[in-house]
């Protein structure tokens, strides 16, 4: 497949061109330099909705690549925490720039390789744009404090300083839009980054990395690297020049992380979900059907915060469950570059073995009532494509309950009171989202005290949050020390200096 890519003519400015991804090779960017890796291998990045599609080929990256990116970040580390801070903002705000302008390449391009719907990867594009401006903006206007005190011939303040070299690990499901809203606050408080994208999206993560660079980002403060978890892990989580890791991903992988880590580096990690949306006796049942499709299926159920698990009160579950199967089948699945698609593939052929994995646990715990099949057919053959399955009388203890399954799969629970749906939805080891579906006042007021979640809804979808809004989870589903977005998105990447000055 052919794909439209930003180039240059020959005065420099960009123009539509068409090239062939497949046979395109990538490079690292370490010290202010592209550059391919000390292995000499690449491997294929391939395009979900259609396995033969290649999408690009990327760097199989070793220890000695990720040793030269730190390297280069620990050697950059002086000179950008010099930087004024306004010009530090002035790159955020030009990398911005940069990918509004290429918004639509970059989504076709991230459609392309993670296969989210067209008009979702568009979306995205732009919330990381939005991202960086933010940061820039908010990032100028970080301080510290002063302290009252009896001695009239001393001034107590504290200043923030940046850490040192970051090492950015971010998933394949929001390639670009959380990266950036882990880059953006790490490089505006003056810390040096290495980035490594997923192996599953590298592509999308290149494209933010060339905006910053295309920007002006001095040689040695991003540096780009890709390959192999399994390969190059250890070294970028454990090497003694990392003052601080961030991380999203699985829970089972940030544990081994938050494990081997030095004690010297600060981690922030954002992890898994099993995110339930309680449906009340006095809930706009319409509305609950659609936080439900827009929360469990829209993102073919791969995100964090997306709805597994809907808790709904028995007075109200037939009408419910009828109206839910009667959107489900109105979906329309197929590649997210297709118009009026409502689903796209999975995103890996080991998330549809996962998928389809916990579809048949369900069929053995519970009663199916509808899809989880993989699609087959004409367009379909070689994608990763699986149709929405709901299972109904699910009980709590059931693995479809308990375990992230990270595709869409909706797992119904019967409730009898919102007493019950506190208890059933708080008894999980993860804390990431969750919404009630209610027309009270005094049980949405009750909600948000009573739920052990980091996000909190009333009757809006699991899934979703502001940019300039603290986002993360408690329990298993986070370190449980700094959350990212917003303004408090800063703290993880600042220490705190006490100054005791005579005057």
């Amino acid at each position: 497949m052919d794909h439209v890519h930003g180039g240059r003519d020959r005065r420099g400015n960009r123009e539509a061109v068409v090239i062939d991804l497949k046979t395109q090779v990538f490079q690292n960017h370490i010290g202010g330099t592209w550059q391919a890796s000390a292995t000499g291998q690449t491997y294929p990045n391939h395009n979900p909705a259609d396995s033969d599609d290649i999408v690009g080929n990327f760097q199989d990256s070793d220890q000695t690549d990720v040793a030269q990116a730190l390297a280069a970040a620990q050697a950059a580390f002086e000179g950008w925490r010099a930087t004024a801070p306004s010009k530090r903002a002035a790159i955020l705000m030009r990398a911005s720039e940069l990918l509004r302008e290429r918004a639509d390449t970059i989504a076709h391009e991230l459609t392309c390789e993670e296969g989210k719907q067209l008009a979702q990867a568009k979306a995205e594009v732009m919330r990381a744009a939005g991202t960086l401006q933010f940061y820039a903006i908010e990032g100028q206007t970080y301080t510290g404090e002063t302290f009252p005190q009896d001695d009239p011939d001393m001034v107590v303040y504290t200043q923030r300083e940046p850490l040192g070299v970051v090492v950015v690990i971010s998933p394949w499901n929001f390639p670009i839009s959380i990266p950036a809203r882990k880059i953006a606050p790490a490089l505006i408080t003056g810390n040096t980054v290495v980035f490594k994208p997923s192996t599953d999206t590298p592509l999308t993560g290149y494209r933010l990395a060339e905006a910053l660079v295309d920007a002006g980002i001095p040689a040695g403060v991003l540096n780009f690297v890709t390959g192999r978890a399994s390969r190059i892990g250890k070294v970028l989580t454990q090497s003694p020049e990392v003052r601080a890791i961030t991380f999203t991903g699985s829970t089972q992988a940030g544990e081994d992380i938050h494990r081997n880590a030095s004690m010297t580096t600060r981690l922030q990690m954002e992890l898994g979900g099993k995110n339930p949306l309680i449906v009340m006796d006095d809930a706009d049942i319409d509305l609950a059907v659609d936080l439900t499709v827009k929360g469990g299926l829209s993102l073919t159920g791969q995100a964090c915060t997306g709805t597994s698990r809907v808790l709904v009160h028995q007075s109200v579950k037939q009408v419910y469950t009828n109206k839910l199967l009667a959107r489900i089948a109105a979906l329309k699945i197929g590649a997210g570059l297709e118009k009026g698609i409502d689903i796209g593939p999975l995103a890996t052929a080991s998330q549809l073995k996962t998928v389809l994995q916990y579809v048949d646990i369900g069929k053995s715990e519970a009663r199916h009532l509808v899809g989880g099949d993989r699609i087959t057919g004409p367009g379909f053959d070689k994608g990763f494509f699986v149709s929405p399955a709901v299972f109904t009388d699910v009980s709590p203890d059931m693995r479809i309950a308990r375990e992230e399954i990270f595709g869409p799969v909706i797992a119904i629970l019967e409730i009898g009171s919102y007493e019950e749906a506190i208890r059933i939805a708080n008894d999980t080891e993860y804390g990431l989202s969750a919404s009630i579906v209610t027309t009270s006042a005094r049980l949405a007021h009750r909600f948000a005290g009573d739920i052990q979640a980091g996000t909190v809804k009333v009757n809006r979808t699991t899934t979703g949050n502001l940019v300039n809004a603290p986002f993360g989870g408690i329990k298993k589903s986070s370190t449980a020390t700094f959350r990212e977005s917003g303004r408090v998105g800063l703290e993880f990447f600042l220490q705190t200096k006490t100054v005791y000055r005579g005057v």
